[in-house]
């Protein structure tokens, strides 16, 4: 986790705070740029912020289905912006390269408290967007299948069988219905750690091959080809959290369209 740089009162402030609201500033910023002209045929900023939403909004409304994208695309689409614009401003030359350190000289620094740090490399952060997602999945499957329907989705019985046969699917069907509730509950979890294992894993391998050189020159140009492969990794940690999290939504909510319930 990131070390805590300075207190704002009883709070600590940590270089990976500073850069989640750095980050999320910038994209307010764009939003309201490239909205502050808007036309009916759109130019520029507005035409690319168009063609990002529009992409998303048919990618999660093929998921999600086209009354239940309406309801939640506003955080599936915040989540992968949010991210993503995290996940590549760590790759910024600084971020986690300038700060206090321990050596004997500059070419022997070890950075120990970066005044920048990747977002998605201190756990904090995925942690708390995995428990968000999980109080909205909640308040989503309440309000599409009520208390009662979420629990017959989760226990109830899938088929209708007659007599005998039918009591014991629904034991069956309770006992599937415990594994999905635990499931559910490592859901977060998986997220977090699925999404802070491999950013960090990217810091990890960019700080090992900056120090394989020895010299001053090769040590920025030696971690360059993996700065192209953390973009493309950025971009698909990014896709995958909110593909998952679309995913298990429409598990739970997506019944009232064809193929919803499967």
């Amino acid at each position: 986790m990131a070390p805590v740089l300075f207190h704002l009162g009883p709070v600590g402030i940590s270089g990976s705070m500073i850069v989640m609201v750095v980050v999320a500033a910038a994209l307010i910023a764009f939003a309201q740029i490239a909205t502050r002209s808007a036309t009916l045929i759109p130019t520029g900023l507005q035409n690319f912020a168009e063609w990002v939403i529009e992409s998303l909004y048919n990618f999660l409304g093929d998921i999600l289905g086209a009354k239940l994208v309406k309801a939640t695309f506003w955080f599936f689409a915040s989540l992968f912006l949010f991210i993503l614009a995290l996940n590549w401003f760590g790759l910024l030359p600084g971020v986690g390269t300038i700060g206090r350190g321990v050596g004997e000289s500059a070419l022997d620094l070890h950075i120990t408290e970066p005044f920048l740090r990747g977002a998605n490399a201190d756990l904090n952060l995925p942690v708390a967007l995995s428990l968000l997602f999980f109080g909205l999945w909640i308040f989503w499957a309440v309000r599409y299948n009520g208390p009662v329907g979420v629990i017959k989705h989760i226990f109830g019985s899938k088929a209708d069988f007659p007599g005998i046969v039918g009591f014991l699917m629904a034991i069956v069907f309770v006992a599937v219905g415990v594994l999905e509730l635990i499931s559910i509950l490592i859901r977060p979890i998986a997220l977090s750690f699925r999404l802070y294992g491999n950013v960090y894993g990217g810091e990890v391998m960019i700080d090992s091959m900056m120090n394989l050189a020895n010299s001053p020159f090769l040590k920025w140009i030696a971690p360059t080809p993996f700065y192209f492969y953390e973009l493309l990794v950025g971009l698909v940690q990014a896709l995958v959290f909110c593909l998952l999290c679309s995913v298990f939504t429409a598990m739970m909510c997506r019944h009232d369209e064809e193929g919803g319930s499967h």
